[in-house]
């Protein structure tokens, strides 16, 4: 990948001064083309379409900042938390007759009292965050990308040409010279980074691979040569670039718990190299579920309904295990779980449907609930959970607040993605009074739910942001606070023993979720008429059905096609919803 003169993975500013040479002896012109992009991006594109490749970039988080060098390729994986607005930097400055470029950088390359023309421009700063929920089945092991990175960087020294002095500054050259043993983290012994208490051990609750990684490092993000508009809040993102900090402190798990102090205090957006790395974004790309999946391989050409139906019929028996064997309630929760946000009118979320399983106590929660949640963990790539108790509801801050004092977006419980399940426990909720910040989160809570949006109050306004979270609250009776799509009464017959699942079992579970929920669907000439007439004759049965009962149905329907793998409603599976409903409310009498 690139040319011989330099190596993209451990010394990519010098594959950028290199391209800008070469752009200089084209006719590039610093001084008209404002910081314009020179050929950098095509690079490293490749990158992204070649996934051995991607998968020799090491991964930016709190293990591997112990390791990584200076100036070197690496990718984030986040949520953009903040935007921070623009700053202004010399990308270009005229040394002599000779044009150099201090672009994806932080420290300037130019002799002092040398320049004789200087380019300001400009680039976006973006506050990132490892998504919140995020699992740990999603991402290789620390070690196992170290191991890769090592491998591959001495491969590379031995093979490495020699950057021309007028491309890289002595910096940079002492950085290749000295490779991984000459790291400000050389006191880094291989094999010190072990895997976790949580990544060696298999939860027996949920018979899956174990799930939830709790290590969160940030990322200062900056961006080149991108429109605005192109990223937004929220958005989940994957960002190759060159990373810079402070080498000079050595990031452990205890420093970690005050980077956020250390953002509260901070005076403005330049927030502590030492605590907080950059990275100056090359490119990047929005992910979806997909890219989080280790088996994604398994539907990467279309498969054979069969396929999605022996897959739905292991897992159906999975979740109807996990309940139980209340098998109506693992039907209702497969069409949950596979239903997303695929449209919006007016003030309606098209496509959401959440569900409140009810006749939970304290006792059955322990063993189903806990049960569930852990499975789920391992099932998505994100996911939450909310205690709905007074205390908390009061305390809690659920909505991002702008503090104007230090120019930051404070996060807030439900500042989350795109994608993410939230589970909601109303089994601990006792009598008592909320207070103002109480009623302001159950407001919060309730919007979410019934139109997927939630409130940021910016002091001096307040906008609503549009989401898609799939929810899932457990609760006594009917919840009140949470007024859910579905609500199902649970009927466990018997506590089962779980049984261990396999690896390649989970990923072919992971990917068959999400490529269901991915997949387009319609309702044929032929069968809207049907369906009308079935929902005229439910309406004139039950006259307090209403639009939304009616929308709900059809939404079910949408859920029941695509886990079978079909983009087309049959009419096998309209009434096997209709049935499914039917049965619904013969529990709720």
């Amino acid at each position: 990948m690139g040319g011989p003169a330099y190596d993209c993975l451990t010394n990519p500013l010098g594959a950028v001064r290199f391209s800008f040479a070469n752009a200089l002896s084209s006719g590039y012109d610093p001084a008209s083309s404002v910081g314009k992009d020179w050929g950098v991006a095509d690079l490293f594109l490749p990158y992204f379409s070649d996934e051995s490749a991607l998968s020799q970039v090491p991964i930016l988080d709190s293990s591997s900042i112990k390791w990584l060098q200076p100036n070197t390729l690496v990718r984030f994986r986040g949520m953009i938390q903040d935007m921070l607005g623009n700053e202004f930097y010399a990308g270009a400055c005229k040394d002599g007759s000779t044009w150099r470029t201090n672009k994806f950088s932080d420290v300037s390359q130019f002799p002092e009292g040398s320049p004789t023309d200087m380019q300001v421009w400009e680039r976006r700063l973006l506050y990132c965050v490892p998504v919140p929920g995020q699992n740990q089945w999603t991402e290789c092991s620390s070690q196992e990308l170290r191991n890769r990175f090592l491998d591959l960087t001495g491969q590379n020294r031995e093979k490495r040409v020699r950057v021309d002095e007028e491309m890289t500054d002595s910096m940079e050259s002492n950085t290749l010279e000295a490779g991984i043993n000459g790291s400000p983290f050389k006191k880094m012994k291989v094999g010190e980074a072990t895997p976790s208490t949580s990544e060696s051990q298999v939860p027996q609750s949920s018979g899956l691979p174990p799930a939830t990684n709790t290590d969160s490092l940030p990322c200062l993000v900056k961006m080149y040569d991108s429109p605005e508009s192109e990223l937004k809040l929220n958005d989940v993102v994957e960002f190759l670039g060159v990373l810079t900090f402070d080498p000079n402190v050595m990031m452990d798990t205890d420093s970690l718990d005050e980077i956020s102090d250390d953002l509260s205090e901070a005076e403005s957006v330049q927030m502590p190299s030492r605590k907080v790395p950059r990275l100056h974004c090359l490119i990047h790309r929005k992910l979806e579920t997909q890219h989080f999946l280790h088996g994604s391989s398994l539907f990467t050409e279309p498969k054979s309904p069969q396929v999605f139906k022996e897959i739905r019929e292991s897992l159906m028996k999975y979740l109807t295990g996990l309940l139980g064997d209340d098998h109506i309630a693992a039907q209702f929760l497969l069409l949950h779980l596979l239903s997303k946000v695929h449209g919006r009118v007016d003030n309606v979320a098209v496509g959401k449907l959440s569900l409140n399983l009810i006749h939970l106590n304290k006792e059955s929660m322990s063993i189903f609930g806990t049960q569930l949640s852990n499975a789920l963990k391992n099932l998505l790539p994100f996911t939450q959970s909310i205690p709905l108790t007074i205390e908390y509801l009061n305390t809690a801050s659920f909505g991002p607040k702008k503090d104007y004092g230090i120019n930051r977006l404070m996060p807030g419980v439900l500042q989350i993605a795109d994608g993410t399940h939230l589970i909601l426990d109303e089994t601990e909720l006792q009598p008592g009074t909320l207070n103002s910040v109480g009623v302001e989160n159950a407001n919060l809570l309730k919007n979410l739910l019934e139109c997927q949006k939630v409130e940021y109050d910016f002091q001096y306004y307040k906008m609503e942001m549009a989401t898609d979270v799939q929810m899932l609250i457990f609760s006594e009776g009917k919840s009140n606070i949470m007024p859910a799509d579905l609500v199902l009464p649970f009927q466990p017959a018997q506590v089962n023993s779980l049984e261990v699942i396999t690896p390649e079992t989970a990923d072919a579970w992971r990917c068959y979720l999400a490529t269901c929920k991915s997949l387009s669907h319609s309702i044929g000439q032929e069968l809207q008429q049907v369906v009308e007439n079935d929902l005229v004759a439910a309406r004139q049965t039950d006259r307090s059905l209403g639009s939304q009962d009616l929308s709900r149905l059809l939404t079910m329907a949408r859920m029941m096609s695509v886990s079978y793998g079909e983009t087309t409603l049959s009419l096998e599976h309209w009434q096997m919803v209709l049935e499914l409903e039917r049965l619904r409310k013969e529990r709720l009498k």
